[in-house]
């Protein structure tokens, strides 16, 4: 049985290649600005509580992120899989890809939570945190462990929903998800009317209640759409799909993992400049995050499309797709830049009042940002080489970019021409790498015949 069409749906093997990718990214865009702003207010309202609280949910992040990036990363291949299933007309492989993911990641994250939860004295004393911090940890991380696997409904689902070429329902149910979390984390952290006061736990809750609600809501479209199964596969193809998905997944994760141990190493490197160096890389830092918003709503967008028209043989469509994108990254990136440059005085003086503070700030914004639009050429490389099914491709390069390119130059810079070296080898970097991604995937691209295979079929 062929799964229920959308009114939400892009035809990703026979709209305009241009057109298609604006319409799935636009409502991705929408999506993660409304993520991001209840994530800042959840901060907000834990750092209400206090220096220790806002200390003890610190020590958290990056316990949390490696479950987050694992999931991602298994996001990233059920997508893959699914898309490409769906490209070639096989709806049926498609649904059990798509059931197998749910399940699959649901035993692994919960395994891992599992070990989170018994071992979670050892690992946060390992991070650094002090013992009198241990209690506010376990208020909010015993929840999060023991709840985590509903995490996997939203991210999961939404990657199934993706590659089905639907990007405006994965939106709404992020923004959905992020608003229950807003509303109830300021009801559960200081309590109202018969609901008492909670603090850490609260927020905790909160964040559980959302999740949860992302799960039902996910799980229902997913069956209305037909795009699950409501049962398990057999063992067979159940094993068959989790391979195929791990196979991609895997790599996936672990080039996302890479990211924050390049960053731990980048700060080490700032620390030596004093603590107000270190605050104006944190500032810049956030605001890397907002300016490449497209670009990372784009790698979110662009594999299904790849993958899907892989799958129908049309090639040609996932050359113009990754092309389009390329070009408009670099053009946007450079819109950008111009902004930030003359905005630079007034966006440091937000973040803060000491002069040393500000002028780093400004450094920052007056060089790294020249270079996000080559940083977007290496993340949609590395996207579009997991949605062709070479998640090894993929990893190799994040690995050449992190620690061949990007960390090793603006080490090289520091130590030559200090902070500002520092910022300047950074930004070569990057440039080096978006020569290395763009050219390595138009040499595999056409080395493997499938400019040649997209003509024929």
């Amino acid at each position: 049985m062929t799964h229920k069409k959308s009114r939400n749906k892009v035809d990703l093997l026979k709209s305009p290649v241009a057109t298609t990718i604006r319409d799935m990214t636009i409502p991705m865009i929408y999506g993660m600005i409304l993520l991001m702003t209840f994530n800042l207010v959840d901060t907000f309202f834990v750092s209400l509580l206090g220096t220790q609280p806002l200390a003890a949910i610190s020590f958290t992040f990056p316990i949390t992120f490696t479950v987050i990036s694992l999931t991602i990363g298994l996001g990233i291949g059920t997508s893959a899989v699914t898309a490409r299933a769906l490209g070639r007309g096989d709806d049926s492989s498609a649904k059990n890809s798509a059931t197998a993911a749910l399940y699959l990641t649901a035993v692994i994250v919960g395994l891992l939570s599992l070990l989170g939860f018994y071992f979670s004295d050892e690992i946060f004393l390992l991070l650094g945190a002090k013992p009198s911090l241990l209690p506010l940890i376990h208020e909010y991380m015993d929840i999060w462990f023991l709840g985590s696997v509903t995490l996997i409904g939203p991210m999961i689902g939404n990657a199934v929903l993706r590659a089905s070429g639907d990007t405006k329902t994965p939106s709404i149910i992020m923004g959905s998800a992020g608003l229950v979390n807003a509303v109830l984390d300021p009801v559960f952290i200081f309590g109202i009317g018969p609901i008492p006061a909670m603090g850490m736990q609260g927020a905790a809750i909160a964040t559980l209640i959302s999740w949860i609600f992302g799960t039902a809501l996910v799980l229902s479209i997913l069956n209305k759409q037909q795009l699950i199964h409501v049962i398990i596969p057999s063992l067979k193809q159940f094993v068959l799909s989790c391979r195929e998905i791990l196979k991609i997944g895997l790599p996936a994760a672990g080039a996302n993992m890479l990211t924050p141990i390049a960053a731990a190493i980048l700060t080490a490197i700032v620390a030596q400049y004093g603590e107000e160096a270190v605050a104006a890389f944190g500032v810049g830092s956030r605001i890397e995050s907002i300016a490449c918003l497209v670009v990372l709503a784009l790698s979110m967008t662009l594999p299904p499309f790849i993958s899907q028209n892989f799958g129908a043989g049309k090639m040609c469509r996932v050359e113009d797709a990754y092309k389009i994108s390329i070009k408009f990254v670099m053009l946007w990136q450079v819109l950008i830049y111009a902004v930030l440059v003359l905005t630079a005085a007034y966006i440091a003086r937000v973040f803060s009042n000491e002069a040393a503070v500000i002028e780093i700030i400004k450094l920052f914004i007056w060089i790294l940002p020249l270079g996000y639009g080559l940083q977007g050429v290496v993340i949609l490389t590395n996207s579009s080489f997991n949605a062709l099914h070479k998640p090894m491709v993929a990893l190799m390069l994040s690995i050449i970019r992190l620690f061949v390119c990007y960390v090793p130059l603006a080490y090289l810079g520091s130590y030559l021409a200090g902070i500002e070296g520092f910022f300047i080898g950074a930004l070569l970097g990057n440039l080096v790498m978006a020569v290395i991604s763009y050219r390595l995937f138009t040499k595999q691209f056409h080395e493997n015949g499938l400019t040649a295979e997209a003509a024929s079929s």
